[in-house]
C-alpha cells in the first residue's frame, strides 16, 4: 500500500526522542520528512534534503492543519501523527477492483485520506475517473482500444503516454511519482496501471496540481463550485461540460 509502507518507513524521524528544531535535521532525515509531506500533498518543492523556505512552509502548514504546536520544532508526537496520516493513504483495499461500486468507494476513501473531503470535490474526482476510464472505473492506457504500435508511432511522449484512472503523461511526471513513491515508473511505466498507484496519483494530482499546475481547490471549495473550469486540473476545457454534468449526477 502506498501510504502504510511509507509511514512504516519513517525510521530516521522515528528515532527522534524529543522536540528539536526542524532546521537541525540532517539531509537524510529532511529527505524523509520532505517525502512524507509531499505524499500528503504539502508543497515542499524538490526532495533534496535541504531546509529551504518551501520545506519550512510545508511543515508549518502541516502543523497548522493536523498537529498544533511550534512550527519550528519536530518531535515524537508530531512524527507519530505524520505516520498516522501516511498510513491512511492507499489503505482503501482497492487491489481486487471487484466492481464499479467498490472502486467508487475506494476513491471516496482516498479523497478523504488525502484531504479532499467536500462532497462537491469528491463528485468531481469521480466524474473525471468515469470519463477518463471510458466508464470502466479501471486503470487504462491512453487510446486503449488501439495497439501499442499505434501509440509508439503517434504519441510524441511515448513511452510516457497516459496511464491510470486519469492520464499520467510525460516523463517528468513519471519521474515525479518515481521519486515520491519509490517505485520505478520511469523504467517501468506500466506500474502506473497498478490500482493502488493509480488511485494515489489520481487524488494526489488533483490535490497538488501536479498535472497542469491547477488544483481542485482552485475551482471547488466551500464557497464555490465550478465544475466546468475544474477540468483545467486535467486537460484544459476538453469535454468540460460533459464531465461537469457527470459531477452533478454524482453529487445528487
Amino acid at each position: 500500500m502506498v501510504g502504510s509502507s511509507t509511514g512504516a518507513a519513517l525510521a530516521l524521524l522515528s528515532a527522534i526522542t524529543g522536540p528539536i528544531p526542524v532546521k537541525s535535521l540532517d539531509e537524510s532525515r529532511l529527505r524523509e520528512l520532505q517525502t512524507a509531506l509531499s505524499l500528503l500533498g504539502y508543497p515542499v518543492g524538490d526532495i533534496d534534503g535541504l531546509f529551504g523556505p518551501k520545506t519550512r512552509s510545508a511543515w508549518a502548514e502541516f502543523k497548522t492543519d493536523v498537529f498544533s504546536g511550534n512550527p519550528d520544532l519536530i518531535g515524537p508526537e508530531s512524527v507519530a501523527t505524520l505516520k498516522e496520516k501516511l498510513a491512511a493513504i492507499g489503505s482503501s483495499g482497492l487491489g481486487e477492483l471487484a466492481n464499479k461500486e467498490s472502486t467508487i468507494a475506494a476513491i471516496k476513501d482516498e479523497c478523504r485520506a488525502q484531504g479532499i473531503g467536500l462532497s462537491t470535490q469528491v463528485a468531481y474526482v469521480l466524474a473525471t475517473t468515469q470519463w477518463e476510464t471510458a466508464q470502466t472505473f479501471k486503470p487504462v492506457k491512453e487510446a486503449f482500444w488501439l495497439s501499442e504500435e499505434w501509440r509508439k508511432n503517434n504519441l510524441r511522449y511515448y513511452p510516457y503516454y497516459g496511464r491510470g484512472f486519469v492520464q499520467l503523461t510525460w516523463k517528468d511526471n513519471y519521474q515525479k511519482y518515481t521519486d515520491l513513491l519509490g517505485k520505478d515508473l520511469v523504467n517501468n511505466p506500466d506500474l502506473a496501471l497498478e490500482p493502488q498507484i493509480a488511485l494515489f496519483v489520481l487524488v494526489h494530482g488533483f490535490k497538488t496540481g501536479i498535472f497542469t499546475g491547477r488544483k481542485i481547490t482552485d475551482y471547488i471549495t466551500e464557497g464555490k463550485t465550478d465544475f466546468v473550469n475544474a477540468r483545467r486540473c486535467i486537460n484544459g476545457l476538453d469535454k468540460a461540460h460533459e464531465i461537469a454534468a457527470l459531477a452533478q449526477k454524482f453529487l445528487a
